[in-house]
């Protein structure tokens, strides 16, 4: 059997601030989960994330900071990498599109892409109006211009997408239109533009996301939401043209000899999925390979190319990114023949998270309100795991949820340290003070012995498939299903009472229990990494499920990363590792100031 081979990205974010825990739950923490997963599943994987740093988001912050955009964008790039790091989401690569690794190649690619599509005939320049600040005097990007959404209503709409309802605008559609630079109100003025033509692209775009609705023809479970918001918005509009430049000088140059092209970029949302690209191209580099090597991962059928996105991006990598790859084909096939760019095997979209802190109502996550828990401040005072389980068990993976600080601190108290840490800890001490810190004899299993690593093999099964259908919140709940009849047999066979009686039973029952555990820690590892590495410490198996290694993509993997190896059972006499406790309680007064 051929080893699966997967391309997962995790959208690029601007790099223009901090990473908050909507972002996590959003993109990268799921996509990292499933990279893991896979990884011990035995696939080989590349994992791809980078900053987005070219368009109007770094040039806005930059201005309201007094800061060179260069700068800014370094600044951010750094910091996000940190955050990633702390909280055990590893990339195998992390580039930036502007950042001085990467900026070259990445417009190379850029522009090959570009010029690929403008010679396909697939770009029609054309005149159009565009908002121009007078007192700033010149034409304002999409970000620097706000006003009230056409559609919903909101007052917090930019002139590419509203915040409110994720349209997608031209700035010319804003009521009311206001300049973020001068705050003036800008006038109308004409300019030049190259224009992608999605109405020829829409028929085939059409066709490859029906195919998407049903998991057994698509190979994937695609989320409603993505195949309702964009092929339902492909149904009752069609797609019209869009402009692929703007007038900004902060980006990729629009690689033309034309008058018209001088001092404009691509559009940021053209060359930032690029990104994945030109990061995959850098990072075979990196591996001793070409730049060239990115085909293997990019055109060939056989790789799976997954994207982890928010709500907010389904429409850019649904239908923008789709098309672009389609306006490359040769052929006339929805998906792309070999040598072809490969279509999305799947996009995996999460919707937006909310935030309710102790004594307050529920509220979105507004940096600029101070709404927010950044990831590198909680990362100073409390672990990662938490966060990753809590994130996890919240997961708006169908709709809106809410981070509760409550429910947070509960969850960790109750389901984490009762239920999963109390299970290692009470098994591993028990070893320790009974049986020598080691596993005791198996002896002669009975009915409730069986049924309890039935219960652990069938755990296994379970997990992976709601992990390969990218449910992560059922998926971790399964683990903890597990954790929870643990303590059920645990408590069913009372090895503290045979202790006195029958040491053979008690020895048989912890056995079973040591098997659990092993079991779990496999399970655990793709949510909870550094706990699995300190649960196989005590289990005996130091080193072997460490979050180190887990983060890496080795070209073929090691023994113990096989999921296979979940219920391959810790032999009698197999030494334990001491007992810890795994998640210690936390106090909300000390933690987030309750």
């Amino acid at each position: 059997m051929n080893q699966r081979r997967f391309l997962i990205t995790g959208a690029l974010p601007y790099s223009n601030g901090r990473l908050h825990v909507g972002h996590v739950a959003g993109a990268y923490l799921p996509a990292d989960i499933y990279v893991r997963y896979l990884r011990a599943a035995g696939a080989d994987v590349r994992f791809i994330c980078g900053s987005d740093d070219n368009g109007v988001a770094a040039l806005k912050t930059a201005r309201e900071q007094g800061r060179s955009v260069e700068e800014l964008t370094a600044f951010y790039n750094q910091s996000q990498r940190q955050a990633f790091a702390g909280l055990g989401i590893r990339f195998d690569i992390y580039g930036g599109t502007h950042q001085s690794d990467y900026v070259r190649l990445h417009e190379r690619f850029s522009q090959e892409f570009f010029l690929r599509i403008y010679e396909k005939g697939l770009f029609t320049k054309r005149t159009s109006r565009q908002l121009y600040d007078v007192e700033a005097g010149q034409f304002l990007p999409d970000r620097f211009v706000r006003g009230t959404c056409p559609h919903c209503a909101s007052d917090n709409a930019y002139g590419d997408q509203c915040e409110n309802c994720g349209r997608a605008l031209d700035q010319t559609e804003l009521i009311d239109p206001v300049s973020e630079m001068t705050r003036t109100r800008p006038e109308l003025r004409e300019t030049r533009h190259w224009y992608l033509r999605l109405d020829q692209l829409q028929g085939r775009l059409s066709e490859w996301l029906a195919g998407k609705k049903d998991p057994a023809t698509a190979g994937a479970h695609w989320r409603p939401v993505v195949i309702n918001q964009s092929l339902g918005r492909i149904e009752a509009e069609g797609l019209p043209e869009r402009a692929m430049t703007r007038d900004l000088t902060w980006g990729v140059p629009v690689p033309l000899d034309d008058p018209d092209a001088r001092g404009k970029s691509l559009y940021v949302w053209f060359d930032a999925p690029i990104g994945y690209v030109s990061f995959t191209a850098a990072l075979c580099q990196r591996e001793g390979g070409s730049a060239e090597e990115y085909a293997a991962w990019w055109k060939d059928p056989d790789c799976k190319v997954v994207h982890f996105i928010g709500e907010d991006n389904i429409v850019f990598h649904a239908i923008i990114w789709p098309a672009m790859m389609l306006a490359t084909h040769e052929s006339g096939s929805a998906q792309g023949a070999a040598g072809e760019y490969q279509l999305p095997h799947n996009v995996v979209a999460n919707s937006f998270l909310n935030i309710r802190f102790p004594g307050k109502d529920e509220e979105k996550i507004s940096k600029t309100r101070g709404t927010a828990i950044w990831i590198e401040d909680y990362l100073r005072i409390l672990p990662p795991d938490p966060l990753r389980y809590y994130l996890t068990a919240i997961a708006p993976e169908s709709q809106r949820s809410t981070f509760d600080v409550d429910d947070f601190l509960a969850r960790n108290n109750g389901e984490l340290g009762n239920a999963l840490g109390n299970f290692f800890n009470r098994c591993v001490s028990f070893a320790h003070k009974y049986f020598d810190g080691r596993v005791p004899d198996a002896g002669r299993r009975d009915a409730v012995d069986a049924e309890q690593l039935g219960r652990c093999a069938a755990a296994v099964q379970k997990v992976a498939a709601e992990l390969e259908a990218c449910h992560f919140k059922a998926a971790q709940g399964e683990m903890m299903a597990l954790a929870r009849a643990g303590n059920a047999y645990f408590d069913i066979t009372k090895p503290f009472m045979s202790r006195k009686t029958d040491m053979a039973a008690c020895g048989r029952a912890i056995n079973v229990c040591l098997q659990t555990a092993r079991t779990l820690t496999t399970l655990m590892a793709p949510f909870l990494p550094f706990s699995a590495e300190k649960a196989a410490k005590m289990l005996g198996l130091e080193g072997q499920f460490s979050s180190a290694n887990a983060a890496t993509s080795p070209r073929m993997p090691r023994p113990y990363e096989l999921w296979a190896s979940a219920t391959q059972e810790l032999p009698p006499g197999h030494p334990l590792g001491a007992a810890e406790v795994l998640f210690p309680r936390m106090d909300g007064a000390e933690v987030f100031g309750a």
